[in-house]
């Protein structure tokens, strides 16, 4: 049988159709061009594919940087920023969303202030700070500074509000505490949000470039992106070729991620409590 779709259905599934059009084109032509010679790359009219498609640029890159490298730095800076922003925002949401305490709505406002603070206007002091700290060139540079995230404060915060609190006074006759009761009760009945904002903080950070490239000169302490950015940096001007490939040699873990947890990112946004916000 087949299925009639209705006047407004299908204005809609029209519109997701050209929304994603549009949102795979840049990636479909990081694709082609990284697929192209060299020397195509820029020649006028311009087109979707070259002469030949060759896999120089990719045996290019991959042969100059040191890739596995960049690639677990990347990999380990993103878990544990990751896990600690996670973790130290999930306590800050909840004893905002629980206790109350002299001074509690001005901090929260002094938190909330930090999502209207661009990134770049902290990095002049952040770096200061790096440096009289030693930590430039460390992996702790690039992890620490992305660890505050007052955006995921604000959205596991709204979530704690609707957690029922009989839950948690259940608990607390039994004689447990406000530790235990957080991290037996309220962290498990917060699964899919903290997939969620586990997901899109990993996501996040490990295409983190303008920090890490600050703080990181040593080959050995660089993520993928800033590593992959060095190497297409040439003598005599662009190689667009070899900037495509490393955008899609970055860009494929990411992919994964993403086709492996779809479900939980669209269950935590469904459970976020920002509906309606």
């Amino acid at each position: 049988m087949t299925k009639r779709f209705r006047p407004g259905q299908l204005v809609l599934l029209l519109v997701a159709l050209v929304l994603a059009a549009l949102w795979l084109a840049p990636i479909a032509w990081a694709v082609a061009t990284s697929l192209k010679p060299e020397t195509e790359t820029t020649k006028l009219p311009l087109q979707w594919f070259g002469s030949e498609l060759t896999l120089d640029a990719y045996r290019l890159v991959l042969g100059t940087g040191d890739i596995l490298t960049w690639a677990v730095n990347s990999t380990v800076t993103a878990v544990l920023v990751t896990f600690l922003t996670v973790l130290l925002s999930a306590m800050a949401a909840y004893g905002f969303a629980r206790t109350h305490f002299r001074g509690r709505r001005a901090l929260l406002a002094l938190i909330l202030a930090g999502i209207m603070v661009p990134p770049q206007v902290l990095m002049a002091p952040l770096f200061a700070e790096m440096v009289a700290l030693g930590l430039v060139d460390t992996w702790w540079a690039i992890i620490l500074p992305q660890v505050a995230a007052p955006l995921i404060v604000y959205v596991l915060f709204k979530f704690f509000q609707d957690v029922p609190p009989e839950l948690e006074q259940a608990a607390f006759v039994d004689g447990a505490g406000r530790w235990r009761v957080f991290f037996t009760i309220v962290l498990p009945l917060s699964r899919p949000v903290l997939a969620a904002v586990s997901i899109f903080t990993f996501i996040t950070t490990w295409n983190n470039f303008l920090w890490p490239f600050l703080v990181s000169t040593d080959p050995n302490t660089m993520t993928l992106p800033v590593g992959l950015a060095n190497v297409v940096q040439g003598t005599f001007g662009l190689r667009y070729a070899q900037i495509m490939a490393s955008v899609v040699l970055a860009g494929l873990p990411l992919l994964v991620v993403f086709v492996l947890f779809q479900r939980q990112i669209v269950r935590g946004v469904a459970h976020t409590g920002l509906a309606g916000q």
